[in-house]
């Protein structure tokens, strides 16, 4: 046990020290609840699949208490775990884990609880973080619903056994937890491809609503204020953070990679510059691309428009080229958006907000009434 608090104790240090934490409640909470009661066993990706790890593997402890996601659950199947330990290695994708401890206390800050807020969490996942809010408001005002039965059970045991005791229920997060309502607070650990209004209707005027997008192109991090309506209106936040998606509002599988044929022309705009999620443009690239989902493979990236559009990106020896093909030039859509990107000031995440209605919900540049503006789908 001295070996676990003094972990929890680094690795809220460390968190604090890398200005994930900067409450400190919050830095108190994280250096209470221990992780590893959580995750006493999950998957770790090397070449080949994922192998499986637990308490009696050396390295189990450096996992946990090492500022990353560890995933706890492969294609929503319980015996992948066991399949691994047998075998050495098991492929599958990833439906369920532990969030970067880094990304949990970003969106923690962001709630900025107080004192006898009620608090809703879609996703309950292994429990940690229910255990976390617990720890900073009481149990009783902590509500956590996750639609895995599985995932409830183990997270509801898991959470008793160290002392918590939220509403812990088997719920589809789109409905929200109205037994539990009105929230002060709802927060999503999930990417959803849209706000459910049911979350807007359960929470009290000047409630805070933290999320994730569940976005091909551009995801991130939201925080909204709710007003009567019911409606919502906030900012994507500056830090960024991907999350699986909600169940219902997983994105199918992009279509099968097209016949390439067409001309070859080089390109000053890299693949890297449009999709990696540290890049600035990224978020716009989102927003002037609604459903373009990407795909990789080796050096190639490829953009699919499910209209049969497509572009594939090659970079070799620092050169940048492309093909297209299908009834849209997916690429010079994506050079176009680069320019006008560039001719509005090179705009970072956080200078974009969105508005949720029942009706609508959109993204807005700078001003919510302004000229810029883009539906979410």
């Amino acid at each position: 046990m001295h070996s676990t608090a003094r972990r929890r104790r680094q690795l809220a240090e460390s968190l604090r020290r890398d200005g994930m934490i900067t409450d400190p409640a919050w830095l108190d909470a994280f250096r209470r609840v221990p992780r590893h009661a959580f995750v006493p066993r999950y998957f770790l990706s090397q070449p080949g699949g994922w192998r499986a790890v637990d308490r009696t593997d050396e390295d189990w402890l450096d996992h946990v208490y090492a500022d990353q996601v560890l995933v706890t659950q492969l294609d929503g199947d319980p015996l992948a775990w066991e399949r691994a330990r047998r075998h050495g290695v098991v492929r599958g994708n990833p439906t369920c884990s532990s969030s970067m401890p880094g990304i949990m206390a970003v969106m923690l800050e962001e709630l900025s609880v107080h004192s006898g807020h009620r608090v809703l969490e879609i996703g309950t996942g292994t429990g940690y973080n229910a255990a976390l809010l617990s720890e900073r408001l009481g149990s009783s005002l902590v509500s956590t619903v996750d639609v895995d039965e599985q995932l409830v059970r183990l997270a509801s045991e898991r959470l008793s056994l160290c002392g918590y005791h939220p509403a812990v229920e088997v719920q589809d997060g789109a409905d929200g937890f109205p037994a539990g309502a009105p929230y002060g607070r709802v927060l999503c650990t999930c990417a959803v491809s849209e706000v459910p209004i049911a979350w807007l209707e359960q929470a009290t005027h000047g409630a805070i609503v933290v999320t994730t997008l569940n976005r091909p192109i551009g995801a991130g991090l939201v925080r909204l204020i709710v007003m009567p309506g019911p409606i919502a209106r906030g900012r994507v936040l500056s830090r960024d953070g991907r999350f699986m998606p909600l169940r219902a509002h997983r994105l199918p599988d992009p279509a099968s990679l097209p016949e390439i044929s067409g001309p070859v022309r080089a390109t000053d705009l890299s693949a890297e510059v449009v999709l990696h999620p540290s890049s600035r443009f990224e978020f716009f690239a989102g927003l002037a691309l609604p459903g373009v989902v990407p795909v990789f493979r080796g050096e190639d990236a490829f953009l699919l428009h499910s209209d049969g559009s497509w572009a594939r990106v090659t970079t070799h020896a620092d050169r940048t080229t492309v093909t297209q093909g299908g009834p849209r030039r997916l690429w010079d859509l994506t050079e176009a958006a680069h320019r006008q990107w560039i001719t509005l000031g090179k705009p970072a995440r956080q200078r974009f907000g969105m508005t949720v209605t029942p009706q609508h919900q959109e993204f807005w540049l700078d001003d919510p009434d302004g000229d810029h503006r883009w539906p979410l789908h």
